[in-house]
């Protein structure tokens, strides 16, 4: 073969590698300088807004403290609380766009994953929703850093009550896997995953395809599904790829929904575990 007719159409491959390489290093300039932006914006923001907020807070709590009435409570309450909404969304926006680094050491996923779920009980019996963690072995060991995994799971978990609304199911399962990465994944690219898993089902409304694409966004509002604004599923996501791991979906629109989060493992001796509710 002649070589000159291999050389343009060589050219052309180097060229459009390196038009990729380029097109690559430029989203990631334009990702880091959005998420820089945010960080700067919550940064200022926070420290105007945080101030008014104490202020209504302290002061909502004050008259709490000496109202008789029960409709003014309940009234004060609600002020106070949201007042903590405002401020914890400010702190969730600076997690995400600049996360702090993992403080790693060995955490058994089982009992945080029951202290995640205990700590929801009485907003899932107020919604007349069955919150369970189904059994499965233990321990499942992994490196983390349990105050952020923490945070993770309780969002994910807030998420699926928000979705479902009322009367419905949540069932939470721990496992170890080495599987390949398939299907819809958000997060760490590998071919082969020593995982522990956490997956959450709930029997919600589900998720639409158009709204699947921007399930991770900040404050995209996926409210036709049951799920909020806010930072709930991107500060999830922010952290558990922090953590060199991943979110995978999977849903029908009318059929609820199934996320695994996927961590890497270490290995344990398995055991059984009781279910948890």
């Amino acid at each position: 073969m002649d070589p000159t007719h291999t050389q343009p159409s060589d050219d052309l491959a180097q060229r459009l590698h390196r038009l990729n390489e380029l097109e690559t290093r430029f989203d990631q300039l334009l990702e880091q300088a959005k998420l820089e932006a945010m960080y700067n914006l919550a940064a200022g923001a926070g420290h105007e807004i945080n101030n008014p907020l104490g202020s209504i807070a302290g002061w909502a709590q004050l008259l709490l403290r000496d109202e008789p009435d029960k409709e003014r409570r309940r009234t004060l309450a609600k002020i106070n609380a949201q007042a903590f909404r405002a401020h914890e969304m400010i702190a969730d926006m600076m997690l995400f766009a600049r996360p702090p680094e993992p403080v790693m050491a060995e955490v058994d996923l089982v009992p945080l994953v029951d202290e995640a779920l205990a700590g929801l009980s009485e907003e899932a019996a107020r919604r007349s929703t069955r919150l369970l963690r189904l059994p499965g072995e233990a321990p499942i060991v992994v490196r983390a850093d349990r105050v952020q995994i923490y945070a993770a799971l309780r969002a994910m978990c807030v998420n699926a009550l928000e979705a479902i609304g009322a009367d419905g199911n949540i069932d939470v399962t721990i496992q170890r896997a080495v599987r390949p990465q398939n299907g819809l994944s958000h997060g760490a690219d590998r071919s082969v995953s020593d995982a522990a898993e956490i997956i959450i089902r709930d029997d919600g409304p589900g998720i639409a395809p158009q709204v699947r694409r921007h399930l991770f966004d900040p404050f995209f509002s996926g409210r036709e599904a049951g799920r909020g604004l806010g930072f709930g599923l991107s500060k999830c996501w922010r952290i558990v790829t922090n953590h060199g791991g991943s979110i995978d979906v999977a849903s029908e629109a009318g059929h609820g929904a199934r996320f695994t989060i996927s961590l890497p493992a270490n290995q344990t001796t398995a055991a059984p575990s009781k279910a948890q509710t």
